[in-house]
């Protein structure tokens, strides 16, 4: 089981940006970040937690949800185990704890995540 840990997060305005970050440890002989599609979700209070975006193993595949497309971007570098959330243009219903997930399926890490961080929260106010 990887552990995750999740950074980045704060209090921004409406319309400024954040950069998320999601470290990954624990791996197993032969096993590395490069095996493993990362997701991002996002839980409000009194909401059911929802999908943001994910990147595939290698990074050639990405997506987003639609709610975040044109602001968010997702990333990642291997060789420092770290996955990446740019988000800009930040708006008020962003506002939400976000978890990284990982998974060695692309579809059950893009949907119901897998490995799972402690998160961090994000407020969006001003």
């Amino acid at each position: 089981q990887l552990q995750l840990v999740e950074s980045g997060g704060g209090l921004v305005q409406p319309g400024g940006s954040l950069r998320l970050s999601c470290a990954a440890s624990g791996f197993t002989l032969n096993s590395y970040l490069n095996s493993y599609t990362i997701s991002w979700f996002r839980q409000a209070p009194g909401k059911e937690r929802e999908g943001v975006s994910c990147i595939s193993s290698t990074g050639a595949g990405t997506s987003y949800a639609d709610s975040v497309k044109g602001r968010f971007t997702i990333s990642r570098d291997n060789a420092k185990n770290t996955v990446y959330l740019q988000m800009n243009s930040l708006k008020p219903e962003d506002t939400a704890r976000y978890y990284c997930a990982a998974d060695r399926s692309y579809t059950r890490a893009c949907t119901v995540g897998g490995d799972w961080g402690q998160g961090t929260q994000v407020t969006v106010s001003s």
